[in-house]
């Protein structure tokens, strides 16, 4: 495996070091420093093997101008996580421990942060580990709060392109009570559609829309825009709440755009891409990725002209200026962290 997070799949090359924390008697143990990064040893019984209690975050840390280091959106994601934990019944750590156990292994590994485009992809993950497998119907008492850092590149293999997506109207993502936490059993959920469309359409991603309701893919959150307006899905609790749409959507009202949080249909998806509309697809991994290409069934409508549109690319370079510190931050997103 390439050793360059430009060429090696997003999210396989790693940092050398990783914090840790044992939550045991509703406590959380953490020796206030990273470690060397080292494989853990798991009884076969352990609870998140069995019964799903685990979660993650996804964030990133980006090298600056001046050649020091800031996360983005540090906050944000520590409360997100903290909410994914209390969705798994499980005592919800301290926003202060969870901050400062992304921001210490961040530091420790800032040496493996690549330049712009590239970043620091942050995963803080949680795992219950109580050895118990007749515990389907009471949660974990004891876990793993750990934070791994991966050198990274594009998501999408290829750069900025135009993406296909695939329209699925009949499998939802996800459970709608659980769509707003980033779960492994939600990623699992939409895997096999998105094999399927990969196979049999060529495309990139599943759009979910259950019931005629477009939410999101299977890894991103979905815009359509045109010169005056960006259009996404209303929140609710069946899919997530999207830190970088929140980003995208308060850029977007800073640059003119009148936004509008509202159902899409599949029909109107058709009649905006045909209308020469501009759709795409956003995430921490994915930033702001176009889409040239919607497969509903048999039909492929084609995005416009096919090709990443203005809006689209005008939104994703706000973000990435703000990211790596070529722009103004105005909401105050970015975290500076030692590098």
């Amino acid at each position: 495996m390439s050793d360059d997070p430009f060429s090696a799949p997003f999210g396989s090359l790693f940092g050398d070091s990783m914090t840790l924390a044992r939550l045991a008697g509703g406590t959380y143990d953490y020796a206030g420093h990273a470690q060397p990064l080292e494989n853990f040893s798991l009884h076969p019984a352990t609870h998140a093997l069995h019964y799903g209690s685990t979660c993650f975050e996804g964030l990133k840390a980006h090298r600056q101008g001046d050649g020091s280091l800031a996360v983005f959106r540090l906050d944000d994601h520590v409360e997100r996580m903290r909410q994914s934990i209390g969705r798994l019944r499980m005592p919800v750590p301290d926003a202060t421990l969870v901050r400062s156990m992304i921001i210490d292994a961040v530091e420790a590994n800032a040496a493996f942060t690549p330049d712009p485009p590239g970043s620091l992809y942050i995963r803080p993950t949680f795992v219950g580990t109580t050895p118990n497998i007749g515990a389907a119907a009471v949660p974990s008492d004891t876990a793993l709060l750990y934070v791994i850092c991966s050198p990274v590149g594009d998501y999408f293999k290829g750069g900025v392109r135009p993406l296909t997506i695939y329209v699925e109207t009949k499998t939802p993502r996800t459970t709608p009570q659980f769509g707003m936490v980033k779960s492994g059993a939600n990623y699992v959920m939409a895997l096999g559609p998105t094999l399927d469309a990969k196979r049999d359409h060529g495309a990139d991603q599943v759009l979910f829309a259950n019931g005629d309701d477009i939410t999101e893919t299977g890894a991103s959150n979905f815009f359509l825009c045109d010169g005056g307006r960006v259009v996404t899905r209303a929140l609710d609790e069946s899919f997530l709440h999207g830190v970088t749409r929140d980003s995208v959507i308060k850029l977007a009202v800073s640059l003119g755009y009148e936004v509008e949080e509202r159902k899409i249909t599949v029909a109107e998806l058709q009649e905006w891409a045909r209308a020469g509309g501009e759709v795409f697809l956003s995430g921490t991994a994915a930033v702001v990725a176009p889409v040239g290409t919607v497969v509903v069934g048999d039909a492929s409508i084609v995005v416009g002209d096919g090709q990443p549109g203005p809006n689209t690319l005008r939104l994703r370079e706000a973000l990435t200026s703000l990211q790596i510190g070529a722009a103004d931050d105005p909401f105050g997103w970015m975290t500076k962290v030692k590098g």
